[in-house]
């Protein structure tokens, strides 16, 4: 038997000992009386679903599931909503030593009170939580001061799954790390959220001075991906300092950690008057994402050392509009850089220390029209879909990028190559005419089949690369076998619809549903 075989057979038998660990899981109703007490009996693969209904802050705590055997506390999938109401004094839900653990289709409502957090993992060390999947949420009420997160971790953690969620008019959105560096969120996946009108950052992931020695901590090079978002800011005032839309931090120095990165692409990022668009140190991976409406004075895209060197940024296929710069590095990436094949329509398209930069193609906005249907700053008229042959030019070679997950796969999920058996367009949409895809919209994106799932992602830490290689191979051909435990994300999950109501109203604890807007 070789010994690709032998991991098959390895994997189809996982895949039948989780068959059997299923067959043994059960799922509970719960309503605000009695969930509490049910939740303390839940173990590996059960899944407790709450009835529609207004309940108190939200404790997970020493729930652990498996990898093959989630615990998941749900929802219902339509209709009114299971809401979690804040409470002063406490996180609105709180995870504690927990792991393989999904929370979904809840609405989670801090009712606007300072510091209090829609979901959180906090305590440093003493917090063994890791492998948390939060899908398909509406987080709202978390705006009482810009201080104030929608998600957040200040925990040493790994394995986490932010899907399909709404996070409406929070202080920050997404908070993950600390400041001091100490707190480190590594090899997560978040992707499909729409973070809109925020106070502060969309989201930030922190710098990380060191990644401590606990049990099941990743310790070979990992990357956290960061896909198919929107992340839109409004005007509102800062009042404790104006923030990009996102900001990822640099990683160790060395050791542990020192070689992950950031892989951030398909995403949409939108509207910032006053910050960039996104802004990164350390060592990232950026493409086939769309910019639109940074300063005029600023940059929309910035690379630069702020508390750390930025190392590794790889950014091509991206299509940027604004009236400012562009793409900027305000340092030289000290191992690697590349700049290739973006469409960048901006006053100063691409500028600062750049050591190999290609087959862009740039434009004064005035231009944009003669390139893309829709060159506007407006939702509704913008559509940065090429329509004429100016977007193209000779065929570009993206192998140095072959580490990067769906490096070759455009905004819309499309092989760039698939156009003109070769890629040749510049920006972040392979193809010319009319938008086949998604419309860039304040909603949610939806998953594109051409990109990998999040099964696929996610890397045990357990195995060698050579092992997890095997193992997707072999779950490719075990799907009819197993359901995984990630299922859902990557899909149009019933809970992650864009849901609109009065953002007051419901801050305040009045509305508990309201009717999902109809998707374009």
């Amino acid at each position: 038997m070789t010994k690709r075989s032998m991991w098959r057979v390895f994997f189809v038998g996982l895949a039948l000992l989780s068959l059997a660990a299923s067959a043994l899981a059960s799922t509970r109703s719960a309503n605000p009386s009695n969930y509490r007490q049910l939740m303390r009996t839940l173990q590996p693969g059960d899944t407790m679903i709450l009835a529609p209904g207004q309940y108190p802050p939200l404790a997970i705590t020493n729930l652990n599931g498996r990898l093959d055997a989630w615990i998941t506390v749900t929802g219902p999938s339509s209709g009114p909503p299971a809401l979690i109401a804040g409470e002063a004094g406490s996180n609105t839900v709180e995870i504690v030593n927990s792991s393989y653990v999904a929370i979904e289709s809840l609405r989670i409502n801090s009712r606007n009170i300072p510091g209090a957090f829609g979901i959180s993992a906090k305590g440093g060390l003493q917090n063994h939580t890791h492998d948390i999947r939060i899908q398909g949420n509406v987080l709202v009420g978390q705006g009482g001061n810009q201080q104030t997160d929608g998600i957040s971790t200040k925990i040493p953690t790994w394995g986490w799954i932010i899907c399909n969620n709404q996070i409406l008019q929070a202080g920050t959105g997404i908070y993950l790390g600390n400041s001091d560096g100490t707190q480190p969120f590594v090899h997560g996946l978040i992707e499909n959220n729409l973070i809109q009108d925020t106070t502060g950052y969309d989201m930030e992931i922190k710098d990380q001075v060191s990644i401590p020695a606990i049990a099941g901590m990743p310790t070979e090079p990992t990357s956290t991906i960061i896909r198919n978002n929107v992340f839109i800011k409004d005007d509102r005032p800062s009042p404790d300092g104006d923030r990009p839309n996102v900001l990822v931090g640099a990683f160790p120095s060395s050791g542990i950690g020192s070689l992950n990165r950031y892989e951030i692409y398909g995403n949409y990022f939108y509207h910032n008057h006053r910050e960039a668009l996104f802004q990164a140190s350390g060592r990232i991976s950026l493409h086939d994402n769309i910019f639109v409406d940074a300063p005029a004075d600023y940059a929309a895209v910035v690379l630069r050392r702020q508390n750390f060197p930025l190392q590794l940024a790889y950014v091509y296929n991206n299509t940027v509009f604004t009236a400012g710069k562009g793409i900027y590095f305000g340092s030289a990436a000290l191992t690697g850089d590349a700049v290739i094949g973006n469409l960048v329509f901006a006053s100063l398209p691409i500028s600062g220390p750049i050591s190999r930069s290609s087959d862009n193609v740039t434009s004064p906005l005035v231009a944009a029209d003669a390139y893309v249907a829709g060159a506007s700053v407006e939702l509704g008229a913008m559509d940065f879909y090429p329509h004429s042959r100016k977007c193209e030019g000779a065929p570009i070679d993206l192998g140095s990028f072959r580490g990067d997950v769906d490096y070759n796969l455009d905004f819309n999920g499309v092989r760039k190559d698939k156009p003109k058996g070769a890629i040749v367009f510049r920006g972040a949409y392979a193809g010319m005419g009319v938008n086949p895809g998604w419309r860039l919209q304040a909603a949610i994106k939806p998953a594109e089949a051409g990109s990998t799932t999040t099964a696929a992602v996610q890397r045990p830490s357990s195995f060698s690369s050579r092992a997890n290689r095997m193992q997707t191979d072999a779950q490719t051909t075990t799907t009819t076998l197993a359901t995984s435990p990630l299922a859902g994300c990557g899909s149009d999950h019933p809970g992650g619809r864009s849901c609109f109501c009065d953002a007051n109203a419901d801050a305040a604890g009045l509305l508990l549903w309201c009717t999902a807007a109809p998707q374009h």
